[in-house]
């Protein structure tokens, strides 16, 4: 199996059959966590609902219609970060992202992200990276800006979550401005 190293604490690893005990009971143990701004969240109340995701993606990624991959961190799958959706024609893709209480606050996202989008202009061939976060999810959109990324616009009432719609930032990054960021010039 073919792994990434970030560092000597996180690696990416692709996305397999066998994630999907250690995703869902990640899931069910950050359920409180993750439930603002993943509505997915809700929904995943059995094993089989993260089955059903994690072989449908397995088969996205497989006719590189996407390209998810799972965060470990020592050792331990820790959440997931990829593009959830990958246009070849416009060499554009819709990056998403999520972690586990746990493993939350310590810059493990912004390392898994920052590598996600070096892969994807480096290696797919991208000329944008989009990324939707809620607009009070400010973790989320604090990640984006750390990478670069420019906030283009709000999209309003975007996602119905819970009990009330949720307004989305769309934020996106060129391939230019990458190269010409500090770290894209590596």
């Amino acid at each position: 199996m073919y792994t990434y190293v970030i560092d000597d604490k996180i690696e990416l690893r692709p996305l397999t059959v066998f994630h999907t005990e250690p995703l869902y009971r990640l899931i069910q143990d950050s359920r409180h966590h993750l439930r603002d701004f993943l509505i997915f969240v809700e929904y995943t109340t059995k094993e089989d609902h993260t089955r059903k995701f994690v072989e449908e993606t397995v088969v996205t990624n497989a006719k590189l219609e996407s390209f998810v991959s799972v965060i470990y961190v020592d050792d331990c799958v820790a959440g997931l970060v990829g593009f959830n959706s990958i246009d070849h024609q416009n060499k554009r893709a819709e990056m998403g992202y999520w972690l586990g209480e746990p493993y939350t606050g310590k810059g493990v996202m912004t390392k898994a992200a920052k590598a996600m989008v070096a892969y994807g202009f480096k290696t797919l061939g991208l000329n944008r990276i989009d990324l939707k976060a809620a607009a009070t999810n400010h973790k989320s959109r604090n990640i984006a800006k750390r990478l670069g990324f420019t906030e283009e616009g709000i999209i309003r009432e975007a996602e119905w979550m819970h009990d009330r719609y949720l307004d989305h930032v769309h934020c996106g990054l060129l391939k230019r401005d990458y190269e010409k960021s500090e770290w894209g010039a590596l």
